[in-house]
């Protein structure tokens, strides 16, 4: 496009329209709008809503400040110690579980052929709590004609024996009755008095044996007709658990036959399988805890038959804990935590001075002030039968409450008044 002449200022040459660059480059600009406002590539995108909105971000210490009055802290009855630096033994978790312990199984058999039968209260039903001399079966003992036989000559040779003891009785009666008037007249001595008294006692528990004798012939030889005895008591030897039941009523069984088993509980075996890899690191001879944290129980190493499983490469010790409620049963899995051989310093503090919210969160309070406290998080480690080892948490020498931390947790959360 031709240039205006100088001067000219019509913009118009040779019948061209000219534009002023004025005027162009306000165009351009003006198009350039009209794009950005109307075309979608340049359409600016909204500002994206946030999630969340926080009005104040206040941490964690900030909300973990409790100032007591005077009455409160003698109520709570704090103590303050600070964490010590102590020689703890390390422990390790594996799984374990329960077992009868050896020697504590009975097996009760059958002394005589014969037909079983239920006692009059009915047979104790497996998995109860059996006593002592507790009737669990009744036999009804069976003879042969040859047995009946001689048992029925017995009897005769019973009642024989208590005819003359009885005898023997009242002919020794006699002169005791003599030495004692004679020694109220003065006539007698004490000597012979205590004469006559030995034969005549001697008599007469020759008596009652003879007696006793012919009652259990008695007894024995009970329906003489059938064949069948008298049934004989067959009850529980021990105190215990009435595990197993190998015969019913009315079942006819032979001399030794297997009857029922009861196991004693009081006291059982909890059986851990230690790799081989283990067996370095782990102490052998010290005691083990069975169960988690605070409801966790001492359990001592006994001496057991060696066991082993060689697929799994790992090695069987038993330690032996207390079971007096019968809480824990053969079979059931326990966690148990064992000593290492090695021990080394760590953060320690006293299983009082730890507070445990719901979450399972682990806390310490710290006195920054007079009746003034802060919660700090710590991490337990493992923690011991008297004290917490700390993964993570204040310094050793910081002051902290050992007495009362939960008391002092629950007047913070609004539990304790």
């Amino acid at each position: 496009m031709d240039s205006p002449p100088p001067g000219d200022s019509t913009g118009w040459r040779r019948g061209r329209r000219l534009v002023h660059p004025v005027g162009t480059g306000v165009a351009v600009a003006a198009g350039a709008a009209w794009l950005i406002a109307y075309n979608p590539a340049f359409v600016k995108p909204p500002a994206a809503t946030p999630p969340a909105k926080v009005e104040k971000v206040v941490k964690e210490g900030e909300l973990a400040t409790v100032t007591l009055s005077e009455d409160a802290e003698k109520k709570l009855g704090l103590q303050v110690g600070v964490v010590a630096l102590k020689s703890a033994r390390r422990v390790r978790v594996y799984g374990g579980d329960v077992t009868v312990p050896v020697g504590k199984t009975i097996l009760a058999s059958a002394p005589l052929g014969g037909i079983l039968r239920a006692p009059d209260g009915g047979l104790p039903k497996v998995g109860v709590l059996v006593k002592k001399g507790q009737v669990v079966f009744q036999l009804l003992p069976l003879f042969s004609p040859d047995s009946m036989t001689k048992l029925a000559t017995d009897l005769v040779s019973a009642e024989q024996a208590i005819t003359n003891a009885q005898v023997s009785v009242e002919a020794a009666k006699k002169p005791f009755d003599r030495a004692k008037t004679l020694l109220k007249q003065n006539i007698g001595s004490q000597k012979d008095l205590d004469a006559a008294q030995a034969v005549y006692d001697g008599a007469v528990q020759t008596h009652l044996a003879a007696v006793a004798t012919r009652d259990v012939f008695v007894k024995v030889l009970g329906d003489s007709k059938s064949g069948t005895a008298a049934p004989i008591a067959i009850d529980a030897p021990e105190d215990g658990l009435l595990r197993n039941v190998s015969a019913l009523p009315g079942q006819s069984v032979p001399a030794g036959a297997a009857l029922f088993e009861v196991v004693d509980l009081t006291t059982v075996w909890v059986r851990v399988a230690l790799p081989v890899g283990d067996l370095a690191d782990v102490s052998r001879t010290d005691p083990a805890r069975v169960g988690r944290e605070s409801k966790a129980q001492s359990a001592k190493p006994v001496v057991a038959p060696p066991s082993a499983n060689p697929l799994a490469m790992t090695i069987d010790f038993f330690y032996e804990l207390p079971n007096p409620d019968g809480q824990l049963v053969p079979g059931q899995r326990v966690e148990v935590q064992l000593p290492l051989a090695e021990s080394r310093e760590s953060s320690t503090l006293p299983r009082s001075a730890v507070a445990t919210d719901i979450h399972g969160g682990t806390w310490v309070y710290e006195p920054t002030a007079a009746r003034t406290f802060v919660r700090r998080r710590v991490v337990v480690g493992h923690v011991t039968a008297d004290d917490v080892v700390l993964s993570a948490g204040p310094p050793v020498g910081t002051k902290v409450v050992i007495e009362g931390a939960q008391g002092l947790f629950g007047a913070e959360t609004g539990f304790v008044k």
